[in-house]
């Protein structure tokens, strides 16, 4: 019985910030939506993105954790909510505003963020195909065993060859 390792998939700074001006893309005309509530921490930089290119000036966060090693997902834990004077403005549950996130994983995150606005349009850079349902519009779809490597996350230095061991 073997142990696959995860697929490595290391995203650079430039690519980011392409694959999110192309989720903004997807999601212009789709709705009017009067904020943006990013997951933090990884929906703070595509959510500013896309805030900037939909032209869209509320932004709040929504605080979840459930990576507590950067390698393996835990317990999910909710560490801020969301105002409830922004969900309940305008149409109610949510309606006007536009969820935005790095990556759909497994789905327990957006899970949590879609009981608190159900009628949010929910949008993430990446998804794995067993969050992919619970999301609307996304960019890029990558297998369960890929580990996405953020731009955040890294700095640079030497990678081996694939052939090597190497990412």
């Amino acid at each position: 019985m073997s142990t696959q390792q995860p697929k490595a998939f290391p995203v650079s700074w430039d690519q980011f910030h392409r694959d999110a001006r192309a989720l903004a893309w997807r999601l212009s005309g789709q709705g009017q939506w009067n904020a943006v509530v990013a997951i933090t921490r990884g929906g703070l930089v595509p959510a500013a993105i896309v805030a900037r290119e939909l032209d869209i000036r509320v932004i709040e966060t929504v605080g979840i954790a459930s990576y507590h090693d950067y390698k393996s997902q835990g317990e999910t834990k909710v560490l801020k909510t969301v105002n409830q004077d922004l969900i309940g403005s305008g149409k109610g549950g949510g309606a006007d505003i536009l969820i935005v996130d790095d990556l759909v994983d497994t789905g327990k995150t957006a899970k949590i963020v879609r009981e608190m606005m159900p009628k949010a349009h929910f949008a993430t850079v990446y998804a794995k195909p067993m969050g992919r349902p619970l999301v609307d519009t996304f960019v890029t779809e990558v297998s369960q065993d890929t580990w996405i490597y953020f731009p955040w996350d890294m700095g640079l230095s030497f990678q081996p060859p694939i052939k090597d061991g190497g990412a």
